[in-house]
């Protein structure tokens, strides 16, 4: 088999797989929203202290990322509430096995917050436009919603904290972007692997593509 033709299969099979996704029952949606919740706890115990500011190095952006794309935006927001929801219930799965509402409404809560509308934006916009399904899109559409991520954890940190822009800056957001950029790009790449390149659910512009049969 040529590899055009391994190319093309594995797109016709992620296209069935999205396209399931989008009909399936409410029900796999929830569960399936459940599971992007658990990823994102796993990886929040990929975690690094850093000495100068409350707010560790954690991988549970990957997770937030990976749950807009692969759920849509109300589902992959909804993954984002199970996980703040859970853990403020008690489910130790915040960054180091941590829990409650001390959490969400520490220096770091604005980050878990801001999760929820980071992933929903990143998930409607895949899900409504073929042509942003690309690595470059993609990879654009990955920053923009680390920034959502950003903004809602520096809101709130400077509530907290009482910092200045510098200080916030330095405490809250400049030690992050080198890492999240290298997240960014690696979401981008898993995304652009798994993301069927023609419609799949009535996107704004199916009209330029021919769905297959």
């Amino acid at each position: 088999m040529q590899i055009v033709d391994v190319i093309d299969n594995w797109q016709h099979r992620c296209w069935l797989g999205f396209r399931w996704r989008a009909r399936t029952s409410v029900t796999y949606k929830v569960l399936f929203a459940v599971g992007m919740a658990c990823v994102t706890g796993v990886l929040a115990q990929l975690r690094i202290h850093l000495p100068f500011t409350p707010v560790p190095i954690t991988g549970q952006v990957l997770g937030v990322l990976l749950s807009g794309v692969l759920l849509g935006g109300n589902f992959g927001a909804l993954s984002q509430v199970f996980y703040a929801g859970f853990g403020l219930a008690g489910i130790p799965w915040f960054a180091g096995s941590t829990m409650g509402a001390s959490v969400l409404l520490g220096p770091s809560g604005g980050y878990i917050l801001g999760f929820i509308p980071a992933a929903y934006f990143l998930g409607r916009i895949t899900d409504r436009y073929v042509s942003s399904r690309r690595l470059v899109p993609q990879i654009a559409l990955m920053l923009v919603a680390v920034g959502v991520i950003y903004l809602c954890g520096a809101i709130q940190f400077v509530m907290l904290m009482h910092t200045g822009f510098a200080d916030t800056m330095h405490m809250a957001t400049l030690p992050f972007i080198p890492v999240d950029i290298f997240k960014a790009f690696l979401a981008a790449g898993i995304s652009t692997a798994l993301l069927p390149r023609l419609p799949y659910n009535g996107e704004i512009d199916s009209s330029k593509s021919i769905t297959p049969q």
